[in-house]
C-alpha cells in the first residue's frame, strides 16, 4: 500500500503548471554529453505534451536539477523538488546518483521514473514509488558477454576504477562467462599508466580489453596507447557502458575510437515514431541523438500518459507503474516485477552491441543482438 510521507501535488484546475523534477548531469565531473542528450529527450516531450493541451489543460514544467554525478547532490535536489510540489521525478544517467535519488524518492514518498541508469540494486529493498525504462545491468551486460564469447574472446582483461557500477559490471562478466571457460582479470586504471596497462595486457595474453572507465579520462588515453602498441595488435577494445555512442568519442579518437563495441539501447531499426522523434532531436542537439535522448522521451511521454489518467496526485502516479501501457520510441513500454530487482522494469527494452564503423566512424554497425 503506497502512502506518502511527504506533501503531495495537490489536483487542480486553474490551468497552473504541472510539475516534474529532472535530475540531469550537466557539469563535470557528470559525463555531461550523456546529460545534454538526456535533457534534450526530456525537454522535447515536455514541449510536445504542451503542444497537444498538455495534462487536462494544465502546462508541464520541467523543474531541471544538475546531478554532477555527485549522489548527496542528487538527494538533495530530490528534497527540493518534493517540496517545490512536483509530481514526480524523472531522469539521471549515473547509475550510483540514480541509486541516491531513489532511496531519497521511496522515503519521501515521491515517484521516480528513471531514465538511464542500469545498476540492477537500484534500491535496497522493493518499491512501489520507483520505475525504470533504462534495461537492468545484468541483462545487458550478459548479452555483451554473450558478444564476446561469439566473436572466440575468452581471455578477457577490464580496465577499472572503484565504483560500485563497475564492480558489478565486472561481476556480471565474471559469472556468465565462467561456464563458458572465459576468464576475467581486474586491472587498476588508477594505479597503472596506460603504458603499463598495456605491459599487462601483454602479460595476461588477454584477447579483449573492456573499459570499465570514465570518458574522456583515462578512457580515451588509454585507447590511443592500446592502437599504438604492435603487441595488442589483434585485441579487442570494448566499451559496454557506451562511451564509443557519442560524438566527442569520435572528435577525441578519430579512427582510433571506431571498431569499439557498445551496449545500445536500442532496435535494429526504429520504427515511425522513433524515426520522427530522432528528426527532432537531431535539429535540437545538431547531431545524431543517442539511445539517452530517447530514454529522455519515452521518460516524459510514459508520465505524461499516467498523468492524464490517473491525475498528479503522488500515491496515484506510483500506484499506476504495473498498468503503464505506452508506444516509445523503441517499442511499447510496459512495467513488471523482476526478480532480483527491487523496482517496476521495463524488462524488454531493446538491446544490441554496436561499434563506429572503421571505414566511416560516423557510421554505427550492429554487431550483435540481445
Amino acid at each position: 500500500m503506497i502512502t506518502p510521507s511527504s506533501p503531495s501535488a495537490v489536483e487542480r484546475t486553474d490551468g497552473s503548471p504541472v510539475r516534474l523534477g529532472a535530475l540531469v548531469p550537466m557539469t563535470r565531473p557528470g559525463w555531461v554529453e550523456a546529460g545534454r542528450h538526456l535533457l534534450a529527450g526530456l525537454d522535447l516531450a515536455v514541449h510536445e505534451v504542451n503542444e497537444a493541451g498538455g495534462i487536462d489543460g494544465r502546462p508541464l514544467e520541467l523543474l531541471v536539477r544538475d546531478t554532477a554525478a555527485d549522489p548527496e547532490r542528487a538527494a538533495a535536489a530530490v528534497d527540493e523538488l518534493a517540496g517545490l510540489g512536483v509530481a514526480a521525478v524523472v531522469g539521471e544517467y549515473h547509475s550510483v546518483v540514480a541509486r541516491a535519488a531513489a532511496a531519497r524518492a521511496d522515503a519521501l514518498g515521491v515517484p521516480f521514473l528513471c531514465s538511464s541508469a542500469v545498476l540492477d540494486g537500484l534500491t535496497e529493498e522493493p518499491t512501489e514509488w520507483v520505475a525504470r525504462l533504462a534495461p537492468a545491468q545484468s541483462r545487458g551486460w550478459r548479452i555483451f558477454a554473450d558478444f564476446l564469447l561469439s566473436e572466440g574472446r575468452h581471455r578477457i582483461a577490464v580496465a577499472t576504477q572503484p565504483s560500485v557500477y563497475w564492480a558489478s559490471g565486472t561481476s556480471v562478466l565474471r559469472e556468465h562467462l565462467a561456464p563458458h571457460g572465459g576468464t576475467v582479470v581486474e586491472l587498476d586504471a588508477n594505479a597503472l599508466t596506460p603504458e603499463a596497462l598495456c605491459d599487462a595486457l601483454v602479460e595476461h595474453d588477454a584477447a579483449a580489453l573492456l573499459l570499465l572507465v570514465g570518458t574522456p579520462e583515462p578512457a580515451v588515453p588509454i585507447v590511443r596507447a592500446v592502437r599504438g602498441d604492435r603487441r595488442l595488435a589483434e585485441l579487442l577494445i570494448g566499451a559496454p557502458a557506451g562511451q564509443p555512442e557519442f560524438a566527442a568519442w569520435a572528435s577525441a579518437l578519430g579512427e582510433d575510437g571506431a571498431g569499439i563495441p557498445f551496449l545500445r539501447y536500442l532496435p535494429e531499426h526504429l520504427g515511425p515514431l522513433g524515426e520522427r522523434v530522432a528528426k527532432e532531436l537531431r535539429e535540437r542537439l545538431g547531431e545524431a541523438p543517442s539511445f539517452v535522448a530517447f530514454e529522455g522521451w519515452d521518460t516524459v511521454t510514459v508520465l505524461a500518459s499516467v498523468l492524464r489518467s490517473q491525475g498528479t496526485d503522488r500515491p496515484g502516479v506510483a500506484g499506476s507503474w504495473p498498468r503503464v501501457a505506452v508506444e516509445g520510441t523503441r517499442g511499447p513500454i510496459r512495467f513488471s516485477r523482476t526478480p532480483g530487482i527491487g523496482v517496476w522494469q521495463w524488462t524488454w527494452a531493446p538491446i544490441h552491441v554496436a561499434d563506429r564503423d572503421p571505414a566511416a566512424p560516423d557510421r554505427f554497425r550492429i554487431r550483435h543482438t540481445g
